[in-house]
């Protein structure tokens, strides 16, 4: 098969002066400045090799994980993510963000906003990448699990939404799939984002636990964790679960037995993409 890409993002691609690489069903772009200004975190793009024309295609953010100190967008896991989905028809950001490090000083909510940037980066774009706007979905592993819930549970009633830039467009994503990420940090253990212990400031850590936020009218999450996982134990992603239940939000808990911390969607005991695919297609593609 012939490697392309659909014609909006040939001229884009072309006259910005990025190279573009990948596979015949999958092309990717990287480090794309989709933060205003010198910020220096960059995204990578995994396009569908062809979008039909006169079609959009929905999009996905993809946020790593990393204690929220660590990792990259171009890492094993968020490469398998992005061109698995890429694959299948979306249009895929992988992101770098804000992180902390062992001074202490605080990250959060500035890692959040620039998460939330990157849905509003995706819809600003969203005709010349041959998007769908309103159909955008979120995907993490790890701290980026909690960093997709938080962007799937909050809105701009919370508090937590970046004034610029690109203000104009909504934060909003329609479904989540939450990879073990820590959801309940009053129940976890002090972390360096947030640049103080929970002790200090209970608060804080309740802000920044997904769990905090859980209403009726949320979109839908597929959560996944597996039993061996020595990092984020799987009771977070059970206690999720029983809190999106209660809270009347569709969902989907899927423990992997034997699954340890920091998987992508081929771990060795079970192939997960079916199932994510399944996901995505069901609530981000039209009928």
């Amino acid at each position: 098969m012939n490697t392309r890409i659909f014609p909006a993002a040939i001229l884009w691609l072309a006259t910005a002066g990025f190279v573009v690489a990948g596979t015949d069903d999958v092309r990717i772009q990287k480090d794309i400045p989709y933060l205003d200004g010198d910020a220096p975190h960059k995204a990578d793009l995994y396009l569908p090799a062809q979008i039909p024309k006169g079609q959009r295609a929905p999009g996905i953010v993809i946020i790593h994980g990393g204690g929220w100190s660590g990792g990259d967008k171009a890492a094993k896991r968020e490469h398998n993510i992005g061109t698995t989905l890429a694959g299948h028809g979306y249009v895929c950001l992988s992101i770098n963000y804000v992180l902390s490090t062992k001074t202490g000083a605080a990250t959060w909510p500035t890692n959040l906003h620039q998460c939330k940037t990157a849905v509003r980066w995706l819809r600003k774009n969203a005709d010349r990448l041959q998007l769908d706007p309103d159909h955008i979905g979120a995907i993490g592993g790890s701290a980026g699990g909690q960093l997709v819930s938080m962007l799937g549970v909050t809105g701009p009633s919370d508090g937590l939404e970046p004034k610029e830039p690109y203000g104009e467009f909504s934060t909003q994503v329609q479904a989540v799939v939450d990879m073990y990420g820590p959801v309940d940090l009053m129940t976890w253990h002090d972390v360096s984002m947030l640049g103080r212990s929970r002790a200090q400031a209970p608060d804080l850590y309740r802000q920044a636990s997904p769990i905090t936020y859980l209403k009726k009218g949320n979109p839908p999450f597929l959560v996944l964790h597996g039993t061996a996982d020595k990092t984020v134990d799987v009771e977070q992603s059970r206690r999720f679960a029983v809190a999106l239940e209660k809270a009347g939000v569709e969902h989907e808990l899927v423990v992997i037995e034997g699954a340890p911390h920091t998987f992508d969607l081929q771990p060795k005991q079970r192939d997960l993409r079916p199932l994510v695919i399944a996901f995505f297609d069901r609530h981000l593609k039209k009928p």
